[in-house]
Protein backbone atom coordinates (compact mmCIF):
# COMPACT_ATOMS: atom_id res chain seq x y z
CA UNK A 1 0.00 0.00 0.00
CA UNK A 2 1.31 3.45 -0.94
CA UNK A 3 1.28 6.20 1.66
CA UNK A 4 -0.16 9.46 0.34
CA UNK A 5 2.16 12.45 0.87
CA UNK A 6 -0.89 14.60 1.71
CA UNK A 7 -3.30 12.56 3.85
CA UNK A 8 -6.89 12.16 2.72
CA UNK A 9 -9.08 14.98 3.96
CA UNK A 10 -6.26 17.50 4.31
CA UNK A 11 -5.33 20.40 2.05
CA UNK A 12 -1.82 21.51 1.11
CA UNK A 13 -1.91 24.21 3.79
CA UNK A 14 -3.54 23.60 7.17
CA UNK A 15 -3.90 26.32 9.81
CA UNK A 16 -2.25 25.49 13.15
CA UNK A 17 -3.29 27.65 16.10
CA UNK A 18 -1.36 28.22 19.31
CA UNK A 19 -3.91 28.89 22.05
CA UNK A 20 -3.89 29.51 25.79
CA UNK A 21 -6.72 27.17 26.77
CA UNK A 22 -6.92 24.82 23.78
CA UNK A 23 -9.57 22.57 25.37
CA UNK A 24 -11.85 25.57 25.92
CA UNK A 25 -11.11 26.72 22.38
CA UNK A 26 -12.23 23.38 20.95
CA UNK A 27 -15.49 23.72 22.86
CA UNK A 28 -15.92 27.28 21.59
CA UNK A 29 -15.23 26.31 17.95
CA UNK A 30 -17.79 23.50 18.24
CA UNK A 31 -20.48 25.86 19.59
CA UNK A 32 -19.61 28.91 17.47
CA UNK A 33 -18.49 27.45 14.15
CA UNK A 34 -19.87 23.92 14.08
CA UNK A 35 -16.44 22.29 14.43
CA UNK A 36 -16.06 18.59 15.05
CA UNK A 37 -13.11 17.24 17.01
CA UNK A 38 -11.24 14.46 15.25
CA UNK A 39 -8.09 14.04 17.36
CA UNK A 40 -6.67 15.13 20.73
CA UNK A 41 -3.33 14.34 22.35
CA UNK A 42 -3.04 15.60 25.91
CA UNK A 43 0.04 15.75 28.11
CA UNK A 44 -0.13 14.20 31.60
CA UNK A 45 -0.96 17.66 33.04
CA UNK A 46 -3.97 17.93 30.71
CA UNK A 47 -2.56 20.51 28.32
CA UNK A 48 -3.21 19.78 24.69
CA UNK A 49 -0.04 18.91 22.82
CA UNK A 50 -1.88 18.52 19.50
CA UNK A 51 -5.51 18.44 18.46
CA UNK A 52 -7.37 18.52 15.18
CA UNK A 53 -10.82 19.84 14.47
CA UNK A 54 -12.75 20.02 11.25
CA UNK A 55 -14.59 23.20 10.28
CA UNK A 56 -16.48 22.86 7.02
CA UNK A 57 -14.22 20.91 4.69
CA UNK A 58 -10.99 21.98 6.40
CA UNK A 59 -8.81 20.66 9.19
CA UNK A 60 -7.55 23.13 11.78
CA UNK A 61 -4.76 21.97 14.08
CA UNK A 62 -4.26 23.52 17.50
CA UNK A 63 -2.29 23.14 20.70
CA UNK A 64 -1.84 24.88 24.01
CA UNK A 65 0.73 27.65 23.93
CA UNK A 66 4.14 26.75 25.34
CA UNK A 67 6.46 29.42 26.75
CA UNK A 68 9.55 27.55 25.54
CA UNK A 69 8.35 27.50 21.92
CA UNK A 70 8.51 30.27 19.32
CA UNK A 71 4.94 29.21 18.35
CA UNK A 72 3.06 31.66 20.57
CA UNK A 73 -0.61 32.36 21.20
CA UNK A 74 -2.22 35.74 20.45
CA UNK A 75 -2.42 36.30 24.22
CA UNK A 76 1.36 35.85 24.51
CA UNK A 77 1.91 38.23 21.58
CA UNK A 78 -0.72 40.81 22.59
CA UNK A 79 -2.36 40.31 19.19
CA UNK A 80 -2.48 38.08 16.17
CA UNK A 81 -0.67 38.44 12.86
CA UNK A 82 -2.86 35.86 11.13
CA UNK A 83 -6.53 35.77 10.27
CA UNK A 84 -8.60 32.80 9.16
CA UNK A 85 -10.95 33.37 6.21
CA UNK A 86 -13.98 31.09 6.42
CA UNK A 87 -16.45 30.82 3.51
CA UNK A 88 -19.87 29.49 4.50
CA UNK A 89 -23.27 29.36 2.86
CA UNK A 90 -25.05 31.57 5.41
CA UNK A 91 -22.68 34.12 6.94
CA UNK A 92 -25.44 35.99 8.79
CA UNK A 93 -26.51 32.92 10.77
CA UNK A 94 -22.96 31.78 11.61
CA UNK A 95 -21.84 35.31 12.54
CA UNK A 96 -24.75 35.59 15.01
CA UNK A 97 -24.03 32.08 16.35
CA UNK A 98 -20.36 32.93 16.94
CA UNK A 99 -21.28 36.17 18.73
CA UNK A 100 -23.73 34.29 20.95
CA UNK A 101 -20.98 31.76 21.77
CA UNK A 102 -18.61 34.49 22.94
CA UNK A 103 -16.84 35.94 19.89
CA UNK A 104 -16.44 39.71 19.58
CA UNK A 105 -17.36 41.63 16.43
CA UNK A 106 -14.37 43.50 15.00
CA UNK A 107 -16.10 44.52 11.77
CA UNK A 108 -19.85 44.08 11.26
CA UNK A 109 -21.27 42.09 8.39
CA UNK A 110 -21.59 44.03 5.16
CA UNK A 111 -21.65 43.50 1.44
CA UNK A 112 -18.19 44.22 0.07
CA UNK A 113 -17.25 45.74 -3.30
CA UNK A 114 -15.45 42.56 -4.35
CA UNK A 115 -18.56 40.36 -4.11
CA UNK A 116 -18.49 38.87 -0.61
CA UNK A 117 -20.71 39.54 2.38
CA UNK A 118 -18.10 39.61 5.14
CA UNK A 119 -17.68 40.33 8.84
CA UNK A 120 -14.70 39.98 11.14
CA UNK A 121 -14.75 38.34 14.58
CA UNK A 122 -12.18 37.83 17.28
CA UNK A 123 -12.61 34.57 19.15
CA UNK A 124 -12.15 34.51 22.94
CA UNK A 125 -8.59 33.26 22.41
CA UNK A 126 -7.43 36.20 20.25
CA UNK A 127 -7.68 34.69 16.76
CA UNK A 128 -9.29 36.71 13.97
CA UNK A 129 -11.91 35.10 11.75
CA UNK A 130 -13.13 36.63 8.50
CA UNK A 131 -16.53 35.02 7.90
CA UNK A 132 -17.88 35.36 4.37
CA UNK A 133 -20.49 34.26 1.88
CA UNK A 134 -19.75 34.96 -1.78
CA UNK A 135 -22.83 36.83 -3.07
CA UNK A 136 -21.71 38.29 -6.41
CA UNK A 137 -19.23 37.33 -9.11
CA UNK A 138 -17.35 40.53 -9.92
CA UNK A 139 -14.88 40.89 -12.81
CA UNK A 140 -11.41 42.15 -11.82
CA UNK A 141 -11.94 45.37 -13.80
CA UNK A 142 -15.16 46.06 -11.88
CA UNK A 143 -13.42 45.35 -8.57
CA UNK A 144 -10.76 47.90 -9.55
CA UNK A 145 -13.45 50.47 -10.47
CA UNK A 146 -15.36 49.90 -7.21
CA UNK A 147 -12.18 50.02 -5.13
CA UNK A 148 -11.11 53.30 -6.74
CA UNK A 149 -14.53 54.78 -5.96
CA UNK A 150 -14.36 53.51 -2.37
CA UNK A 151 -10.85 54.86 -1.78
CA UNK A 152 -11.82 58.19 -3.36
CA UNK A 153 -14.62 58.46 -0.81
CA UNK A 154 -17.50 58.40 -3.28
Amino acid sequence: MTVRPIPDGYHSITPYLSIQGAAAAIDFYQRALGATESFRLAAPDGTIVHAEIRIGDSVVMLADSCASSPFRSPAALSGSSVGLHFYIEDVDTLFARALAAGATAVEPLKDQFYGDRTGTLMDPFGHLWFLATHVEDVAPEEIDRRAAALFAGT
